[in-house]
């Protein structure tokens, strides 16, 4: 079942103001039939900074932000705090640091669904993202869709909610 929040998001998306912020290279895995992670490129294209505080999705019970972080000499996934990204800057949520925890999923993620995000960036608005499902790809590796702008695995620029209009 679709949650009403998705659903008024879906339904305010074509007013959308021009997006500040560009997703590229995402795709999301599962670490298990109960939980997975997304990773992608973050880049702010806009003037102002831009803070990822938090982030939705139908697919699973809670998407949180975590990061990978030495404890005591073990790694450990822990919840990361929000992620600003500066004027022209990006940010790289990847295996073995930031990246989105996808706990509860509520059917395990099949190769070649697109899995829809949602994106929050404080001021900078709501971003949908919809990520490929992809549990063979390797850390590092791009995705094999061609990109345009000269980005090899290219998921989108996603779209902004109307919150992003200044």
């Amino acid at each position: 079942m679709k949650s009403p929040f998705l659903i008024l998001m879906a339904c305010l998306l074509p007013f959308a103001a021009q997006a500040e912020i560009r997703v590229t290279d995402g795709y999301v895995r599962a670490a298990n039939p109960k939980s997975g992670a997304a990773f992608m490129t973050i880049r702010n294209t806009g003037d102002t900074a831009c803070t990822l505080s938090g982030v939705s999705t139908d697919a699973a019970a809670r998407a949180e932000l975590h990061t990978s972080r030495e404890e005591n000499g073990m790694m450990r996934m822990v919840k990361a705090d929000p992620i600003t990204i500066a004027p022209g800057q990006s940010h790289v949520l990847a295996r073995g640091g930031d990246h989105v925890m996808l706990m509860g999923l509520h059917e395990p993620l099949a190769d070649g669904r697109d899995l829809l995000l949602m994106l929050d960036l404080g001021d900078c608005g709501l971003l949908s993202v919809p990520l490929p499902v992809d549990n063979a790809r390797k850390p590092g590796a791009t995705g094999g869709m061609s990109g345009h702008d000269g980005h090899a695995g290219h998921t989108g620029h996603g779209t902004m909610s109307p919150q992003t209009q200044p």
